[in-house]
């Protein structure tokens, strides 16, 4: 059997200052698959997508993102994989105040030596900027923005680096019904273009038809204690 673009096997994960644990005793998408994860607040959705990322890493078990044991890297090591190969959309957006809209989704770039930022990639940034419909707020700071149009700036940060993995947490919870789908097919057009596999956490059941496959966290996980 060919190995899956994300691996999670038998997967223990708890915080060491709460009560949440978290276990995954296997789950497998392939390459280029696109995937919701569905389940109540507290289950663990966005645990999930952290560990995927290598944020957070198990105390037991392994997690394979794009064929590497992100689980068995070190700390730089999972940030440069990270930064490279992953497209992440927080739930809290985790935008620099202090920077306009294109400084922003050009972040990653900034940030970590492994990217080189070109004229290539400027012009990248502007176009998904203009496709989320903030092309003539560009220099804006996001501090001026409002909470939906911050989400979409964290939406073509995570896209402009073309990973190969993109996580999104609630891409369209602030979202008025046109900006929901305009990002929810940004979405699926990138990952399409370059065939990266996506994950989305939501909790709007309405979405959930437009994914090939929908996961339950709550029938997937068992109990770790």
């Amino acid at each position: 059997m060919a190995s899956a673009h994300l691996e999670l096997r038998d997967v223990r994960f708890r915080y060491r200052d709460g009560d949440f644990a978290l276990r995954i005793p296997e789950l497998r998408v392939e390459a280029g698959e696109r995937v919701a994860v569905i389940g109540p607040s507290g289950s663990g959705k966005t645990t999930l997508l952290h560990l995927v990322a290598g944020i957070a890493l198990p105390e037991q078990g392994r997690v394979h993102t794009s064929g590497i044991e992100v689980s068995a890297l070190d700390d730089a090591a999972r940030r440069d994989f990270r930064v490279r190969q992953v497209g992440l959309v927080f739930q809290e957006f985790e935008l620099l105040e202090y920077l306009g809209v294109l400084d922003n989704v050009l972040l990653p770039y900034r940030l970590n030596p492994v990217l080189r930022l070109d004229d290539e990639v400027r012009a990248r940034a502007v176009r998904l900027a203009e496709r989320v419909g903030l092309g003539q707020k560009l220099g804006r700071r996001v501090t001026r923005l409002s909470h939906g149009e911050r989400q979409r700036v964290a939406v073509a940060r995570a896209l402009v680096t073309e990973p190969e993995v993109l996580l999104a947490d609630e891409p369209t919870g602030n979202l008025d019904p046109a900006n929901k789908g305009l990002v929810l097919d940004l979405l699926f057009e990138v990952a399409g273009e370059h065939d990266a596999t996506l994950l989305v956490v939501t909790h709007d059941h309405d979405l959930l038809e437009r994914f090939a496959r929908v996961i339950d966290i709550g029938k997937l996980i068992g109990d770790a204690a």
